[in-house]
């Protein structure tokens, strides 16, 4: 397959040498669904949103998957790829800083975040992931080499994921060399002020604000 330009909303800040925001939605979303959310962190970030370039039954997502909790792994090595090479490009043509983007991604779009960091560990400069999963089942040596700070929120009663593995993925992240803060809230699936709030203190404790 050939890489394909993903459709994307990019607002830059005033100081476009500030943090950007990489928005990365969940399945049936689009590059707008994350803008309020990102909003409500404050007006110093840069916001780049993105669509995935796979359907499924006409939901967009960033890449495919076999069944409920079963990601088709080749597609997903190849969508990561995809969306790394495209946000250094898009990097030159918007004159944003390359080397300063956080992903905040939720569920479909945490777990393409998430092989991020297994596949291209020093890209990010930081990652928020919303109900993620593991994204590969079986992830050889990776290494960050500059202690990326990751933000995970799980809902306790998530019916999509099992607790044990989230605790699993954190560890191997943390592992990895990355600095993990993970928190478990009281909800399902669903986003929820809590997550905003975690979020917008964890920005502020590691200096992206």
């Amino acid at each position: 397959m050939n890489f394909q330009a993903l459709k994307y909303s990019y607002n830059p800040a005033v100081n476009t040498g500030d943090y950007t925001l990489l928005l990365l939605h969940g399945t049936g979303g689009n590059e707008r669904d994350l803008i309020p959310l990102a909003r409500q962190l404050g007006d110093s970030f840069n916001i780049l949103s993105l669509r995935g370039n796979v359907s499924e039954n006409g939901m967009p997502r960033f890449f495919r998957r076999l069944g409920m909790g079963v990601f088709d792994e080749a597609d997903l090595h190849f969508r990561t790829e995809e969306m790394v090479m495209f946000v250094k490009e898009l990097a030159e043509k918007e004159g944003f800083d390359a080397s300063k983007i956080i992903a905040l991604g939720y569920s479909n779009g945490a777990n393409i975040a998430g092989a991020t960091l297994v596949n291209y560990p020093d890209f990010l400069a930081g990652a928020i992931l919303y109900r993620p999963m593991q994204p590969f089942k079986q992830i050889s040596d990776f290494e960050n080499h500059t202690q990326v700070p990751v933000l995970m929120t799980t809902g306790k009663v998530d019916p999509t994921i099992r607790l044990s593995d989230t605790e699993n993925y954190a560890q191997l992240l943390t592992q990895a060399g990355f600095d993990v803060t993970s928190y478990l809230l009281n909800t399902s699936h669903n986003l929820t002020q809590e997550d905003v709030v975690l979020t917008s203190q964890w920005l502020k404790k590691q200096g992206f604000q």
